[in-house]
């Protein structure tokens, strides 16, 4: 998801659709401003979370959003999808369409979904070269032992992707169970490691993304509305 940023200018042209030669002039008269403040510099950069008027016109005036969302099993990642509720299906915001998922989950994948308006908070968690920790808990079939910690912690090659996976930290938390934090997600990339031991996976619940951890005081299928201060919520996480 791209963020639109670009030359005031420009975007005034656009907008008023006139041509960008008749822009300079307007800002000369300071009939423009942004966030409130008069500008007249059209090579001023802006983007879609500025408040942008001419003359008693708003010509943009657009709120970033983000949320966090307990997604149940059966609930599929996608903003539209014929066959399953989607994780929008269970927002309840006049602007949900505007929304995209950071980060999808596997249909019967639970636990933690962000999903936001804003493109640069979306693409610095979900970079791969952010290399943001994702937590996980899982249930597997068979017993597990140290062999699996060590195999997680070297990678697994996927022939398809020809690459070896990031080291991944498995901390067993019982002889079925455990935790797991990996920077990356490959195509079912959790079911497929086990998969290399023939240990179904039974149950996957992700519960963080970087600094981001599900409340818990959300059940499956609510969600809450995160509030941040702007200038810190658009830097790229810790």
């Amino acid at each position: 998801m791209q963020s639109k940023r670009g030359r005031l200018d420009r975007f005034i042209a656009r907008t008023c659709q006139i041509p960008l030669k008749s822009v300079k002039p307007l800002l000369a008269r300071g009939l423009v401003s942004v966030n409130g403040v008069v500008a007249d510099d059209g090579q001023f950069m802006v983007d879609e979370f500025d408040r942008i008027d001419y003359e008693d016109i708003v010509l943009q005036d657009r709120c970033p959003l983000y949320f966090m969302l307990h997604k149940p099993v059966g609930v599929v990642s996608a903003t539209r999808d014929k066959q399953h509720t989607t994780v929008l299906d269970l927002i309840d915001h006049p602007a949900k369409e505007s929304l995209h998922i950071v980060g999808r989950l596997d249909l019967n994948t639970s636990g933690l979904v962000l999903l936001t308006n804003d493109g640069r908070w979306s693409r610095a968690l979900t970079s791969p070269d952010a290399k943001v920790p994702k937590r996980y808990q899982v249930q597997v079939q068979e017993p597990m032992d140290e062999r699996y910690v060590t195999a997680f912690a070297e990678g697994f090659y996927f022939e398809p992707e020809n690459r070896v996976t990031a080291p991944v930290e498995l901390i067993l938390t019982s002889t079925t169970t455990a935790e797991l934090v990996l920077t990356e997600g490959k195509y079912h990339q959790i079911k497929r490691m086990f998969g290399r031991f023939r240990n179904r996976v039974l149950a996957l619940h992700r519960s963080a993304v970087g600094p981001y951890e599900l409340d818990a005081s959300l059940a499956p299928g609510e969600y809450k509305q995160l509030v941040f201060a702007t200038k810190a919520i658009r830097q790229a996480p810790a």
